[in-house]
């Protein structure tokens, strides 16, 4: 299986920060080629910290970095912003947690799920129409035309997460990234999300990388769990082998807090 996202030795250093206290301890972590891969940990972990390195979101300004990350063969911490762009639009797709303050409040549907072939392609005005209805219409929203026209005001949260992850395949990426996919939602929706995630990497191939907290949803989606505590990267196993049989002792208490019927959380 050819690596799509390989990170090796990642230390991430805020520059506000005590002189030792890494946001990113020593990651090194692989996605292969049609992998869903959960990357968990309480808040803090660096889930989050790790996901904003690997799109370039994380500005160098504020922050230090070591180690390497590479994309389908590109080195992230070595890419111009141009490059990234280049990246970004081509071979990563990103689904934020918040839509609607992701999405642009006062422009179409439309235009925004378009905005990736516009800057990295030379399709024609119709041609980026056909092809953001054609993912309007992958992602199982009903009149997609009517979706396009629309303002993000106008859609409920579920549609929005839905016309977050158009926008993000529309041009086809190696690697999503999915950061809190599904946590403003209610369970309904959100169970529908995660099945047209996995639709996704069944019938196109995409890897995903998702960022999450709920271990519930990471078992419904993933094949590998990877567990971060304070930066660091504690267990990195099949997602059966992790409910089963938890190895470190900071996955074993994230696992215990899990609600259940009989125990749920206050």
């Amino acid at each position: 299986m050819a690596e799509i996202l390989k990170i090796q030795d990642l230390r991430v250093h805020f520059k506000d920060a005590a002189p030792d206290r890494f946001a990113v301890d020593g990651l090194s972590l692989s996605i292969g080629e049609g992998e869903i891969v959960g990357l968990v940990g309480e808040s803090g972990s660096g889930k989050t910290v790790t996901a904003m390195s690997v799109s370039g979101l994380l500005p160098r300004k504020k922050a230090e970095f070591s180690g390497s990350i590479t994309l389908d063969g590109n080195e992230i911490f070595s890419c111009t912003d141009g490059e990234m762009l280049r990246i970004l639009g081509a071979d990563l797709g990103i689904v934020f947690q918040e839509p609607m303050t992701s999405m642009n409040p006062v422009m179409r549907i439309g235009p925004q799920v378009e905005e990736c072939l516009r800057l990295h392609t030379k399709l024609s005005k119709a041609e980026r129409k056909a092809r953001a209805l054609e993912a309007l219409a992958q992602v199982d929203l009903e009149d997609p035309e009517g979706v396009y026209r629309k303002y993000p005001h106008e859609l409920s949260g579920g549609m929005l997460q839905r016309v977050m992850i158009a926008a993000a395949i529309i041009s086809k990426p190696k690697l999503l990234l999915a950061d809190e996919p599904t946590t403003a939602l209610d369970v309904t929706i959100q169970a529908e999300i995660l099945a047209l995630l996995k639709r996704l990497n069944r019938e196109h191939g995409t890897a995903i990388l998702l960022i999450s907290h709920n271990l519930h949803v990471v078992r419904k989606l993933c094949t590998r769990v990877a567990v971060m505590q304070r930066g660091k990267l504690v267990e990195d196993r099949p997602v059966e082998d992790i409910f089963r049989d938890p190895r470190h002792e900071y996955t074993k208490k994230l696992l215990a807090a899990i609600p259940t019927r009989d125990r749920r959380l206050v």
